[in-house]
């Protein structure tokens, strides 16, 4: 009997030993970090979440990515640092925090050079967006896709903004762009360079009057709620590069490394309809908000004066085969 429990109890274990030799080894599933600065509303947020849904997705779950936005890992500045010393694996920040590493970036800032989104998207999605993200990787970053601020406008506390005397004496946040700082020069306003996360109190606080961002971001932030006028200058553009810790993703299989790009590309095309289709609708909530804004700013009087000054700024360190080629691309 006891032999006869024994052998049964032998031949069980030895069928579980089979059982589990015989199934797959469960693949580990990497989990990656993403960081950005904008509210949980803005598109630049809904465009992270569509990102972490296609690669869970393109990878059969092997790969999750989290996303932190509002900056709760940091602002713009400590993010990027992060993501190149590899304590956080992903971002996506306007181009003016990269321009810092990559100068010839600063290309795709300069006020008045984009025509239009579909000129913006050409010269991003081509050779030339290419080939600047590729320039990422000698600062410990790898650069994925372009996502997108758009088209910059002007808001303040203070005046109507019709034309660029309107400007003069207004003290504006802006990013840390030198073309953006030049062109508020030009204009004889004061500019001031300061993380999005700041810019709500600055201006609650009158330590600034205005800012300039996109409608969607003057939403998102509830910018209305501390001020009165808005623009629609759209004065320059500002893409989002996506970037990924250069050594973290040369770890992963190069069908994830692919499953990667193809997904941020993919993000890019989602959110740039976000902000097509929710413009008009921004614009009127703004207004029943109690903002007044202005929709035909004329931009001939504002690029007259900023355009050239701009580009020369930017030939006299890189030459103007870059902003040639921009302008070509259209």
């Amino acid at each position: 009997m006891q032999r006869h429990h024994f052998l049964r109890t032998l031949a069980g274990c030895a069928a579980a030993a089979l059982l589990t030799a015989a199934a797959p080894a469960q693949a580990q599933t990497t989990k990656l970090r993403m960081a950005h600065s904008g509210a949980e509303t803005e598109t630049q947020h809904l465009a992270a979440l569509e990102f972490a849904r296609q690669v869970k997705a393109r990878t059969n779950g092997q790969i999750e990515v989290q996303v932190y936005g509002s900056s709760a890992l940091g602002n713009d500045n400590t993010v990027i640092g992060a993501v190149r010393g590899g304590t956080i694996d992903m971002a996506t920040s306007g181009t003016p925090y990269y321009t810092g590493m990559v100068g010839r970036m600063n290309v795709l800032d300069l006020p008045y050079l984009f025509t239009s989104t579909e000129h913006a998207y050409k010269v991003l999605d081509g050779p030339i967006g290419r080939g600047l993200l590729d320039e990422l990787e000698g600062h410990g970053m790898k650069g994925l896709a372009y996502w997108e601020v758009g088209f910059r406008s002007l808001t303040n506390s203070r005046r109507a903004v019709r034309v660029p005397d309107d400007v003069k004496g207004l003290k504006i946040r802006t990013t840390p762009n030198p073309a953006h700082i030049k062109a508020f020069q030009i204009l004889g306003a004061t500019p001031t360079p300061m993380p999005l996360a700041e810019v709500f109190t600055a201006l609650e606080n009158k330590a600034v009057d205005g800012q300039e961002n996109p409608v969607n971001i003057v939403r998102n932030n509830k910018l209305y709620e501390v001020q009165k006028h808005m623009s629609l200058t759209r004065h320059a553009y500002t893409a989002m590069p996506v970037v990924m810790n250069k050594a973290k993703f040369a770890a992963l299989k190069p069908e994830q490394q692919q499953a990667l790009i193809d997904a941020a590309r993919a993000a890019a095309t989602f959110q740039r309809d976000l902000i097509r289709k929710s413009e008009a609708g921004d614009i009127a909530f703004l207004r029943s908000q109690g903002m007044q804004v202005e929709e035909n700013v004329d931009p001939e009087p504002f690029r007259k004066l900023v355009a050239e000054p701009t580009q020369q700024m930017f030939a006299d360190k890189y030459g103007r085969q870059l902003i040639d080629a921009v302008l070509q691309a259209r």
